[in-house]
C-alpha cells in the first residue's frame, strides 16, 4: 500500500533517487500520508525569527507559531510507527520580537500532541562570535544573557525500546560512547555554501540516524530544506522521505542528492 494518499493529491512527488523520496508539499496537511510508516524523524523546523525563506512566513505571532508547531507535530505523530523516535532540533530560547522560552514551549507542545519525552541533547555549534546584542553594556540595568547552543529534543511515540527493524546497527564503539554524552560540539553549516537560509550540518542527522535507528529504517524530515537529512539517511543505508514546501528548495535538494548520495558524507 502506498503511504501517500491518492484521493487528495495536495502534494507532488518531486524526485525519487535510490531509497529517497522527496515530496513537494506541506507538512501541515493531515492528509499527506495514510498510514504509520516512519521509524525516525530528524528535523529542524522554522524558528520564527524572521529568516527570509521563499515560501514560509517566519514572522508569525508567537501564538500562531505555537499553533503551527502543534499541527505539524500532530501530523508527524499520526504518521509514525509505535516504536518511532523523533529528534527535534530547536532553539533554547529567542529574543527577537520578545524573549521566549522556545525550547520548553515546543517540548511541552510535543508532549501535548502525544509524544513521550526521553531526554535532551545540548548542541554547542560555537556561534558565540556572531553575538552583537549585549543589552545594557557592563551594567546591571538590562543585560542580555544568550546561550550559544541549540537543543535536540529526543521524543518517542509509544515504546522506547526498539524491537522492530533489521537490528543492524552501524555505530562504532567510539561513536556510541561520544554521542550518548548529551553535549554535542560541532560547527553549524554555511548558508552561502549550501544555498539555503537555514541549513544544518550533516553531522547532526548522522549522529541522530546512527544512534537512534537501524539500517533500512525509514527516516523522515517534514522540513526537508536542502535535503541534508535525506542524503545522510541514504548514505547510511536507510530509506528516506522528505517533505518540502518550496519548489526552489526542492530543486536545491534534488541537485544535492544527485551530487552527494554515494559520496563521502562530509564532502
Amino acid at each position: 500500500m502506498s503511504i501517500i494518499k491518492e484521493s487528495k493529491q495536495e502534494y507532488k512527488e518531486y524526485f525519487k533517487h535510490k531509497n529517497i523520496t522527496l515530496i513537494h508539499g506541506n507538512s501541515l496537511n493531515p492528509n499527506l500520508f495514510t498510514t504509520e510508516f516512519i521509524d525516525l524523524i530528524v528535523t529542524s523546523p522554522p524558528y520564527n525569527v524572521g529568516i527570509e525563506y521563499n515560501s514560509n512566513d517566519d514572522q508569525l505571532s508567537y501564538d500562531r507559531y505555537l499553533e503551527f508547531s502543534f499541527q505539524w507535530m500532530s501530523n508527524c505523530y499520526k504518521w509514525t510507527k509505535k516504536q518511532g523516535r523523533f529528534l527535534l532540533n530547536i532553539p533554547l530560547d529567542k529574543n527577537k520580537g520578545g524573549h521566549r522560552s522556545v525550547g520548553s514551549d515546543l517540548t511541552k507542545i510535543a508532549q501535548d500532541v502525544g509524544w513521550k519525552y526521553h531526554s535532551t541533547i545540548i548542541w554547542n555549534e560555537g556561534n558565540i562570535s556572531r553575538r552583537t546584542a549585549w543589552g545594557s553594556w557592563m551594567s546591571a540595568s538590562a543585560p542580555h544573557v544568550i546561550a550559544p547552543v541549540e537543543l535536540i529534543v529526543i521524543l518517542y511515540k509509544e515504546d522506547w525500546k526498539k524491537t522492530a527493524g533489521t537490528k543492524i546497527s552501524d555505530i562504532t564503539k567510539q561513536e556510541f560512547m561520544e554521542w550518548t554524552n548529551g553535549l554535542w560540539v560541532f560547527n553549524g553549516e554555511s548558508k552561502k555554501r549550501i544555498g539555503h537560509p537555514a541549513p544544518f550540518p550533516k553531522e547532526l542527522p548522522l549522529r541522530a540516524i546512527k544512534l537512534f535507528s537501524y539500517q533500512n529504517d525509514l527516516v523522515f524530515d517534514p522540513f526537508a530544506g536542502s535535503g541534508t537529512t535525506l542524503i545522510v539517511a541514504e548514505n547510511t543505508k536507510r530509506r528516506a522521505v522528505g517533505v518540502e514546501l518550496d519548489e526552489q528548495y526542492c530543486e536545491l535538494a534534488k541537485n544535492r542528492i544527485i551530487d552527494e548520495v554515494g559520496s563521502l558524507l562530509f564532502t
